[in-house]
Order: C-alpha cells, then sequence, then structure tokens
C-alpha cells in the first residue's frame, strides 16, 4: 500500500480531494503514509483519529498535504466544517479516510480509493505480499489477509483521461 501511494502521488496536485474507503486494516493510513513520501511532506504521516485532522506541510516547493480520518464523524459535510476543508482545499491534496458520504460536496472532482482486503476463502494461496512486504508471495493464513484490492475511481474533468493502469 505505500508502494502504491508512493505512485499514486506522482499524479496529485494541490486541489485534489483523495476519498479512501475500505475496512479497518486495508491499508487506508499505510496508503496515506506513501503518498506523503512521494509528495515530500514534513512530518511522520499517521492516522489522525483522535485529533481529526492533521496537516503535513510540504519540504519544497509541493503542496500540503491535509490527512482527515472522518470515522467518528456521523454527518455529513456540515459536520466537518469546522476543519475548514473548503479552504485548504485548493492550495493542497486533502486525502479523507472514510469519507465517503462526508466531503463530496467540497468538490465535483475527486478520487475515490476503494481498498478491500481478501480474508480467509476469499485470497489464494501464495497470493499475499509476505511479512516482509516484499512482494514475494507466501501460503498459509497470514498471506491470505495482506491481499488487497484497489480501486480507483476519478470523478470530474480532473480525472477523466488519468490512466491508472500505469500505476501498477
Amino acid at each position: 500500500m505505500r508502494a502504491l501511494g508512493l505512485r499514486l502521488a506522482g499524479l496529485l496536485r494541490a486541489g485534489d480531494l483523495v476519498l479512501l474507503t475500505g475496512e479497518l486494516g486495508a491499508g487506508k493510513t499505510t496508503l496515506t503514509r506513501g503518498l506523503g513520501e512521494g509528495l515530500g511532506v514534513r512530518g511522520a504521516v499517521t492516522s489522525p483519529t483522535f485529533v481529526i485532522a492533521r496537516v503535513h506541510p510540504p519540504l519544497a516547493d509541493g503542496p500540503p498535504l491535509v490527512h482527515v480520518d472522518a470515522y467518528r464523524l456521523g454527518g455529513g459535510l456540515e459536520e466537518m466544517e469546522d476543519l475548514d476543508l473548503d479552504v485548504s482545499l485548493p492550495d493542497s491534496v486533502v486525502v479523507v479516510e472514510w469519507g465517503e458520504g462526508k466531503v463530496e460536496e467540497l468538490t465535483e472532482q475527486r478520487l475515490h480509493v476503494v481498498l478491500t482486503r481478501a480474508t480467509g476463502q476469499d485470497a489464494s494461496p501464495g497470493e499475499g505480499a509476505g511479512p516482509s512486504g516484499d512482494g514475494v508471495g507466501d501460503s498459509g493464513p497470514e498471506a491470505a489477509e495482506d491481499v488487497r484490492t484497489v480501486t480507483l475511481v476519478g470523478v470530474g474533468p480532473r480525472w477523466a483521461a488519468e490512466d491508472f493502469g500505469a500505476l501498477g
């Protein structure tokens, strides 16, 4: 997930809204960690579950990364108004974990990343990333839990011509 985040960061620019959807443990924060590394931002990218949002300023000329965890927020955009995401969005890359149904009104253009984690019989033996994260498949139950499927859905003209297949 981190490696995918690194590659995906190359497509992102100020004004981009990225929604991350997936069950607990699917890799949303790990993906965001890779995005932060790829964007060259300051500070360790960790889950903002208890603070709701963290801003990571750029180390160079790139945009800041605003990382939001909307898991504990029940309502839509009105509940998130205090975060001033509408003010941050034009100059930042805003990544919202658990944001589906909550922040779409911020912009008509967004990237929706859906992460699913195969469990048990949903995964074929040997498809996992391996406990070392080296991409070498292992067999057994641990490998099955490491299998992820990532679906990227671009919404709006900003994403219409983007070739997500190039991300590998």
